[in-house]
């Protein structure tokens, strides 16, 4: 039995064994009280013992943490709950030391990270990765009912597929002792897979092969930057969700991504209705009602030419002055969203020049058919693109790139052998876990984080 079925069925009056941990004791001359969890679900239940158990001695000075098995009667309770549990008999599985550093107190977030293994014991990051779980089942539903299919792209690639050099090296040699060509460079030909091999950037570009098949794909993996940033939005190691469908253009894409939003915004209020009273009541006040006023609302949609002149005649001072070729900035996203539209906004044909080489040139020989997904609160929150499907035009804008096609020639074949119109875009799992948590640092909505000079556990 779990503790989820007791709170789901009525149990009142009713004998029940659970196996769990101590979360909170209070302990009395005569009687105690427990708070409960077996992980089962969100809530905890108060447990009720006093001196007619044969153990209550023992009973009386266990510590947090500790793991017990019990048996009891489930009854109306005389506190806060609804119910609570009369202990009958209770078994000590583990007990947990005095120096235990998760306690039924505040944490630090930043003290939390130093012992994150311990962290989903504490109510806050139980919320927090409990609804990390119920989104990529989420995920993997939309696309599911909907005819996707799932890529596994590679972790071990060959490929920089978003040409920012920010890859890690993934090598066999003896670092001591690596071998070289007569003309001094590393010789990878001796190297395992007997050529430069880094840690995957993107999935993108496999399930583009994939979507000329299969019509509508998706990838959900690991992927890795090695890129030194200290931010609360950058991690070395983090997860992405990449669909890409053919025969769609950028329109249609933004229907999709607006879609998908939408309904990982419902599944989530749906099934996680007490970690969102917590997130909405202790870390964002407030976060409900955002995140149920886009499910009301029409995204819009606008290029990049017409944001930067929204933002030119604002008449706001910002840090970054918007100009026209540049990106926009994280002030710039806040503005549209929060004040301006007040809406969810998509920012489409963005100049070529800051934009990848894949995307696809506009008839205005000056934009590409890229498109940013800018939502209140968080900014930029999914990016893709229509892809270039004429061979001629991609291998121009590698060139104008600097983006060498050795490596990529089977890129390329897709494009000699068939292909066709695709279109698809990334959306950063842990960017998107912060946007429904309020929780606003990477480093807290993944399990373990990896930054630089951070790889512990």
């Amino acid at each position: 039995m779990d503790l989820k079925d007791i709170f789901q069925d009525n149990y009142l009056n009713k004998e029940v064994t659970l196996k769990g941990w101590i979360k909170n004791h209070r302990r009395q001359k005569e009687f105690g009280f427990i708070d409960f969890s077996d992980g089962t679900c969100f809530k905890s239940i108060q447990l009720v013992y006093d001196n007619s158990l044969p153990n209550f001695e023992e009973i009386s000075h266990l510590l947090v943490g500790s793991a017990i098995k019990i048996q009891g009667t489930v009854i109306e309770s005389q506190g806060n709950q609804d119910i609570e549990i009369k202990i009958t008999s209770l078994e000590v599985l583990v007990k947990s030391s005095e120096d235990n550093p998760i306690q039924p107190k505040r944490h630090t977030r930043e003290f939390l990270r130093e012992v994150s293994y311990l962290r989903p014991r504490t109510n806050l990051f139980n919320a927090v990765f409990r609804v990390r779980s119920t989104v990529a089942g989420a995920i993997h539903k939309y696309f599911q009912e909907k005819g996707y299919v799932y890529v596994h792209s590679p972790i071990l690639t060959a490929n920089d597929g978003e040409g920012a050099g920010e890859m890690f090296k993934v090598t066999t040699f003896d670092l001591a002792n690596v071998p070289k060509t007569e003309d001094g460079n590393i010789d990878y030909k001796q190297d395992f897979f007997g050529q430069k091999v880094g840690l995957t950037v993107t999935g993108q570009l496999q399930a583009e092969a994939y979507a000329l098949a299969y019509k509508k794909v998706y990838t959900f993996g690991p992927t890795f930057r090695a890129e030194v940033s200290h931010t609360k939005n950058h991690a070395s190691e983090f997860w992405m969700i990449e669909p890409e469908i053919a025969f769609c253009d950028l329109e249609g894409l933004m229907d999709i991504e607006e879609d998908l939003l939408k309904y990982l915004i419902k599944y989530t209020l749906q099934n996680c209705p007490e970690e969102m009273e917590l997130f909405n009541k202790f870390v964002e006040p407030g976060i409900i009602e955002r995140l149920k006023k886009v499910l009301d609302t029409k995204a819009v949609r606008i290029t990049h030419a017409e944001a930067i002149k929204i933002l030119k005649e604002s008449g706001q001072k910002f840090e970054f002055e918007p100009k026209d070729g540049e990106d926009i900035a994280t002030e710039h996203e806040k503005y549209l969203t929060e004040e301006y539209f007040k809406a969810p906004v998509f920012v489409k044909d963005w100049p070529k020049e800051i934009k990848a080489f894949y995307m696809r040139l506009n008839d205005d020989q000056k934009t590409v058919a890229a498109v940013d997904l800018l939502v209140p609160g968080s900014g930029e929150l999914m990016g893709g693109s229509q892809r270039e499907e004429r061979l001629a035009v991609l291998q121009k804008k590698m060139q104008e790139l600097g983006v060498p096609e050795k490596g990529l020639e089977w890129y390329l074949d897709l494009r000699r052998f068939g292909g066709g119109l695709s279109s698809g875009f990334g959306m950063g799992f842990e960017r998107l876990i912060i946007y429904l948590t309020g929780v606003d640092n990477i480093r807290d909505v993944i399990p373990f984080p990896r930054t630089p000079n951070s790889c512990d556990f």
